[in-house]
């Protein structure tokens, strides 16, 4: 019985990194759609978010399935219960995917970025891919080393995202309000991205140790 249990629950941990790869996918996907107004490219991305979503809620079922079959205590209780909340989180980075490919589509034929900011979000859309893929290999190897890095990885879009802001606070900013807004919005979503992945760092950190990380 606890080897079937160990089975499933290892199961349940392969269906997480593969919704990370998913997720990174479409955020490179999105990233590429929004950046050369890629139309097919981005309702691809669009489209596929149903597929997360449908694994993210059978993964939450057959989690609470085997919470209720197996009634686990100690390290197995803190695996189940966090690997609900890496679901949820791992969801919602593919929201943020598809909310950028739905920017793509809603200004095309014409790019959504300004050529200015190409190189920035750009450079967004590299930073939050390289956090999804290590995000993936913490939750595989439930490596805590590579969980407190992280955080630091994410201090890369954090960047990008205020230099993002100084653009678009320029008084000389050219664009007009409604770019603004846009690139406001598509900022937001890669900041949030990142934001995503460190909770589930965090969650893995937890799920070891028993101990919550602390902020440096």
């Amino acid at each position: 019985m606890r080897d079937a249990f160990h089975e499933e629950l290892d199961a349940i941990n392969n269906t997480l990194v593969d919704l990370s790869h998913r997720v990174d996918k479409a955020m490179e996907q999105a990233t590429h759609a929004l950046l050369t107004a890629d139309l097919s490219l981005a309702e691809q991305v669009i489209a596929e978010d149903n597929q997360i979503d449908e694994i993210q809620h059978a993964l939450d079922a057959q989690t609470i399935d085997l919470m209720a079959r197996q009634q686990p205590v100690a390290s197995d209780l803190r695996a189940l219960v966090v690997s609900l909340r890496m679901s949820a989180d791992l969801e919602r980075m593919g929201d943020l995917a598809h909310h950028i490919a739905k920017s793509a589509r809603m200004r095309y034929p014409a790019t959504a970025v300004p050529p200015e900011l190409l190189l920035t979000v750009q450079e967004m859309g590299a930073a939050a891919s390289k956090i999804c893929k290590k995000t993936g290999t913490i939750i595989s190897s439930r490596d805590t080393v590579l969980a407190l890095e992280l955080e630091k990885d994410d201090d890369e879009l954090d960047h990008l995202h205020r230099k993002l802001f100084i653009a678009l606070l320029d008084p000389a900013w050219p664009h007009g309000i409604e770019t603004a807004i846009d690139m406001t919005l598509i900022g937001r979503y890669y900041e949030r991205f990142g934001d995503h992945a460190v909770s589930i760092a965090r969650r893995v950190y937890f799920m070891v140790t028993g101990e919550y990380a602390t902020k440096e």
